[in-house]
């Protein structure tokens, strides 16, 4: 499976893995987690906990990113009432292992399966748990979804792709005679089996992964209940920064809804 993105070619401008040695970014309270997805193999995470009850967010970081990095951004998911448990991928950060597809999607499983007991060791019960995930990150955000929507309450895009083939070519890496959904991701056909409630969040400037994407998944996604927000000038890497307030102002909406709609 996944014989196609697994080529060398693919996955030397779908991964860029990097270690992280040193220090935390900053003094923001930072638990690591370590989870061993198979023998020999651990995936490393950082966990930011707000209050023990607090929402949950399961982030996976962009391709180029490590979970450390995140140590500052946790303040702004921690001024909105939620704790974030960021991934790392196999090679990146403290994970050990080589990265793939295979292994990509799989991990996202199988890490998002540990939950309750990570939970359980940081003395956190999570009212309510959402799925996250940034550019490459939207892969393995959606392959939980579609796995095992049960116990989440909704999932999060952000800068995701729909086609992954049209965004090898733009990373330089041109495939003929190919299927999305046999040979690639197949991100738009999972995500029309999603019926849990969805946040898009794109740049409308994103030249990387174009904004038709976002849209593509948006309007695919087999929810009622979703919503799409476009933020004027956001690229792909200063999505966050161009439009930090409309950014977690439609995070924490998307969050709390139930609660509002009750009062």
């Amino acid at each position: 499976m996944h014989t196609v993105l697994d080529r060398p070619e693919v996955l030397q401008v779908l991964f860029h893995p990097r270690k992280n040695y040193g220090s935390p970014y900053s003094t923001t309270d930072v638990r690591l987690i370590s989870v061993g997805v198979e023998p020999g193999v651990r995936v490393g995470g950082r966990l930011y906990p707000a209050e023990s009850n607090s929402p949950l967010i399961i982030f996976f970081h962009g391709n180029g990113e490590i979970a450390a990095e995140y140590d500052e951004i946790a303040e702004f998911y921690h001024q909105i009432g939620v704790t974030f448990l960021v991934w790392d991928y196999r090679g990146y950060g403290l994970s050990t292992g080589t990265p793939t597809v295979g292994n990509l999607l799989k991990d996202a499983a199988a890490l998002f399966e540990r939950t309750p007991d990570i939970c359980r060791t940081n003395k956190l019960d999570p009212k309510r748990t959402y799925i996250m995930g940034r550019s490459l990150g939207s892969a393995s955000a959606i392959e939980v979804a579609v796995r095992s929507s049960k116990g989440l309450m909704g999932i999060i895009i952000e800068s995701g792709f729909s086609d992954t083939f049209s965004l090898l070519s733009r990373l330089g890496v041109r495939i003929k005679s190919i299927n999305e959904d046999s040979d690639g991701f197949g991100n738009l056909t999972k995500i029309m089996k999603v019926e849990i409630p969805l946040l898009v969040i794109h740049g409308e400037a994103d030249v990387l992964i174009p904004p038709h994407n976002g849209r593509e998944l948006f309007e695919g996604c087999g929810t009622q209940q979703k919503r799409l927000v476009l933020i004027p000038g956001g690229g792909h890497n200063d999505l966050m920064f161009v439009g930090l307030k409309t950014y977690f102002d439609a995070l924490e909406a998307f969050v709390y809804k139930d609660e509002v709609d009750r009062n």
